[in-house]
C-alpha cells in the first residue's frame, strides 16, 4: 500500500492476492484476469511496466497471456521462485516480496506515475463497482427467477463485519467472490484456486476457524463440492469450531456445464437434469447437515438471506444456510481463456467455439 501511494501506481489483484489492499482504496483497480474485472484488464492492456509481485503469472491471471496487449510492455518479476520470476522475459528479482518492494520504494524515491494514468484507473474502477452493484442487487434475479451467485455474494459484501473471513474453493464461487467480495479488511479472504479443490470449502473453513478463533468464518459452497467432501462439517460441530456455511444448490456442476457449452458441446452429465439416472434423487442439504449436528435453515428467496445470515451470526455453533440458486447467471468482465476445442466437428457450435479460440490465440503475447 505504501509503495502504491508513494508512486501513484494502480494495483490489480490476483485471486491469491485478494484482500491485500482494501477494495475502497483509491489505487485498488480490481481483480485481474479470467475471473477478473474490466477495470483491471483494461489497465493491463495499457500498462508500460508491470510489477508482478509474488504471482506465478498463470493462465487465469494473464488471460492465457492476452490481457497484456502491448508488445513493448516490460515485466519486473518479484518472486522467491526463480522459475516464476523470469517468466516472459521479466527483469527477475528473486527475493521476499515485502523486502524487495521496500527496497524498490527507496530506489524510486521522488518518482510518480502521470496523473492521467491514475485518473484512468479510477474511471475504469468506478465502472466495475457500478456493474457489480447492479448484478448484486436483490432485484437482479437470474433468467429462471432464482437467486444468483452474485446476489448471494452481494449480501455478504453489504453485511461485512470487521472480523469476517470469507472462504471458497471450487465451481463458480472463485470468480464470483473475486469480483463481488470487495474486501473491507485486509487478509479477510481465502480461495483455494491453485487446484480448485472441491470440499476445501468445508475442511478449509474448519482450519480457518482453528487459526482465527475470533473471526466469523463464512464459507460459500456449491452443492457439488458439498457432496464431494462434507464430513468435516461434523468435525466443526464436534470440536466447537463454529463456521457459517452457505450452501448454494444449482442442481449440479453448473460452472462446468457453462464451460462445456461455451466450447460448443451439448450439456452432458454436469447438471442432474442432463443425466440419465435410474432414479433421480435430490439431496436435502439442510437435513443432511442437521444430521451432523449443525443448525440449519432453508432460504426460499434472496430477500430472506440477510435475516438468515444475522441468525447464523447470533448462534454459537456451526450454522448451515441452504438456498436454490440459478445455474445460468454469472458475472461478466473477464478475459479470454485458452481451453481445448476440436478443430473439426459436425457441430456448428463447436466450429464457432474453435474460431473464438483461434481469434483469442492470435492476441497472445509470445514469450517465455
Amino acid at each position: 500500500q505504501r509503495f502504491a501511494e508513494n508512486h501513484s501506481i494502480p494495483v490489480v489483484e490476483t485471486v491469491a492476492g485478494k484482500a491485500s489492499l482494501l477494495a475502497s482504496h483509491p489505487l485498488n483497480s480490481g481483480p485481474v484476469g479470467v475471473t477478473g474485472s474490466t477495470s483491471a484488464n483494461e489497465l493491463a492492456a495499457r500498462a508500460d511496466v508491470v510489477i508482478a509481485l509474488g504471482t506465478r503469472l498463470q493462465d487465469f491471471t494473464t488471460g492465457s497471456w492476452t490481457i497484456f496487449r502491448s508488445e513493448s510492455t516490460k515485466f519486473v518479476g518479484i518472486n522467491t521462485a526463480r522459475f516464476d520470476a523470469i517468466k516472459h522475459r521479466s527483469l527477475p528479482v528473486v527475493g521476499d516480496a515485502r523486502e524487495t518492494i521496500s527496497e524498490l520504494d527507496v530506489r524510486l524515491s521522488g518518482w510518480k506515475s502521470d496523473d492521467s494514468w491514475v485518473a484512468l484507473a479510477r474511471e475504469e474502477t468506478a465502472k466495475y463497482h457500478a456493474y457489480i452493484d447492479s448484478i448484486a442487487a436483490l432485484s437482479a434475479l437470474g433468467p429462471d427467477g432464482l437467486p444468483t451467485y452474485a446476489q448471494v455474494v452481494g449480501v455478504l459484501d453489504r453485511d461485512a463485519r470487521p472480523n469476517d473471513y470469507v472462504l471458497t474453493a471450487a465451481g463458480g464461487f472463485p470468480g464470483e467472490l473475486n469480483n463481488g467480495w470487495r474486501a473491507k479488511h485486509r487478509n479477510s479472504f481465502d480461495c483455494e484456486y491453485g487446484f480448485s479443490c472441491m470440499g476445501y470449502e468445508i475442511s478449509g473453513a474448519w482450519g480457518a476457524k482453528m487459526a482465527r478463533p475470533t473471526s466469523e468464518v463464512i464459507s460459500l459452497v456449491g452443492d457439488g463440492s458439498y457432496l464431494m467432501m462434507n464430513s468435516d462439517l461434523y468435525s466443526t460441530v464436534l470440536n466447537g469450531h463454529k463456521v457459517i456455511f452457505i450452501v448454494c444448490d444449482n442442481g449440479g456442476y453448473a460452472v462446468i456445464k457453462r464451460l462445456q457449452v461455451n466450447q460448443g458441446g451439448k450439456p452432458f452429465y454436469n447438471q442432474l437434469e442432463d443425466c440419465q439416472p435410474a432414479r433421480l434423487a435430490f439431496v436435502d442439504f439442510a437435513k443432511h447437515a442437521a444430521a451432523m449436528g449443525a443448525n440449519t435453515e432453508v432460504v426460499g428467496q434472496i430477500d430472506d438471506l440477510p435475516a438468515a445470515l444475522q441468525r447464523a451470526r447470533e448462534h454459537d455453533s456451526t450454522y448451515v444456510i441452504v438456498l436454490k440458486t440459478s445455474p445460468d447467471a454469472w458475472t461478466g468482465g473477464g478475459s479470454f481463456w485458452e481451453v481445448g476445442v476440436p478443430e473439426t466437428s459436425h457441430r456448428p457450435d463447436v466450429l464457432a467455439a474453435r474460431e473464438m479460440i483461434r481469434v483469442g490465440k492470435s492476441q497472445q503475447r509470445i514469450g517465455w
